[in-house]
């Protein structure tokens, strides 16, 4: 008997996040094997009488396919998947690796051509511009213990987190909007972080679990070239198969000017990608009520409660800044108090202290409000 909380997911990323309609084709993208997942996707797509394609990956194939790859073969291989992806109306992808670190031995120059000639074409510019897409982890041992848990209490709090009323999170979420469409400066203190930028025109954007699931978050992003000062990164952020950590930027006029991490040299060539990885393409706010400590996974991380993220690389096209890159790295701050504290500053309005907003019109956004 399937697991009915799978079941309920299904039914959710197809009818409320997907919105799929008669007709429209969807395609389900998984990464990794055995998921039950897939298959009540399926079941649920054709409920909607919607058409549904399948297509199964593998990170260790990729990394082997990536380690001695050309420009040639990736841009072909690009070519055939954007082709397919032209093609559909919704996209739901499932991450399930097995190991985070899978790609960590691929030589940064390949990642690179991946990165500027398969990602950035097929999924930031068809994917995420032209379909109703979502993108979901699955939970498998390997995330269970990225948590620290157990693997039956992660699966526990997996679906508590995923399967949330992301329509009463929708609700609350419109005041938080309404400010940050009217603010000018921004300013975020926290321990070694002192930054300050505009999003000054740039559109508020909440995401209430249509693009990804987890969700939990209100994005914007800064004027290219306003951003000032310098931040601290409390969260380990996996990118391309390495963990980065104690991850600190300095920006002038917007350019990352100073990269260190535990792993300056790699950090500095992924910020060396293309002119638009050293500039700055998101700013958000994470709110999920549920999520409240990091697990080495974007998706789950970027969302958590009393965070911000503050993403180096490419903007997104509903709230275009003018910053093109193959980057997009959600990098993450906590600001709760069990992590040091800090404030966010609207137009010299105390808005968030210490994780918590404190204004009335944004106490609905508190944890205890959203569950």
């Amino acid at each position: 008997m399937r697991d009915p909380r799978i079941t309920k997911l299904a039914q959710n990323l197809i009818n409320y996040s997907a919105e799929l309609q008669k007709g429209e084709k969807i395609l389900i993208e998984a990464y990794g094997e055995d998921i039950e997942l897939v298959k009540s996707l399926i079941q649920e797509a054709y409920n909607a009488g919607g058409i549904p394609f399948v297509s199964v990956k593998n990170n260790e194939y990729l990394r082997v396919l990536l380690t001695n790859c050309t420009e040639e073969q990736i841009k072909m291989f690009a070519s055939f998947e954007a082709a397919r992806m032209q093609e559909m109306d919704a996209y739901i992808g499932i991450r399930a690796s097995s190991n985070i670190n899978e790609l960590s031995s691929v030589p940064s120059e390949k990642m690179k051509i991946y990165s500027e000639f398969f990602e950035h074409p097929v999924h930031h510019e068809i994917r995420v511009n032209k379909t109703k897409w979502c993108v979901i982890r699955y939970p498998n041992d390997s995330m269970s213990q990225l948590a620290g848990m157990p693997t039956d209490e992660f699966e526990d709090l997996y679906f508590q987190v995923c399967n949330l009323d992301y329509s009463k999170m929708s609700l609350a979420m419109d005041n938080l909007i309404k400010i940050m469409n009217a603010t000018d400066k921004v300013r975020i203190i926290s321990p070694a972080t002192d930054l300050t930028f505009s999003i000054k025109d740039l559109p508020a954007i909440k995401c209430e679990g249509k693009r990804n699931i987890p969700d939990g978050e209100v994005y914007t992003a800064p004027v290219k070239d306003s951003v000032n000062g310098y931040i601290s990164y409390n969260v380990p952020a996996v990118y391309q198969g390495t963990t980065f950590e104690n991850i600190r930027l300095e920006f002038k006029d917007g350019k990352i000017i100073a990269a260190t991490s535990n792993n300056t040299e790699k950090i500095n060539k992924i910020f060396d990608t293309d002119e638009g990885a050293r500039y700055v393409g998101e700013f958000s706010l994470g709110v999920n009520p549920y999520i409240f400590y990091p697990i080495k996974d974007t998706l789950f991380d970027e969302k958590i409660c009393g965070s911000f993220h503050f993403t180096p690389g490419s903007c997104y096209e509903e709230c275009n800044n003018g910053n093109k890159s193959a980057i997009h790295w959600d990098l993450v701050n906590v600001q709760r108090a069990d992590y040091g504290g800090g404030e966010i500053w609207f137009d010299d309005r105390l808005i968030r202290k210490d994780g918590l907003f404190v204004i009335d019109e944004l106490i609905c956004l508190n944890p205890e409000n959203l569950k």
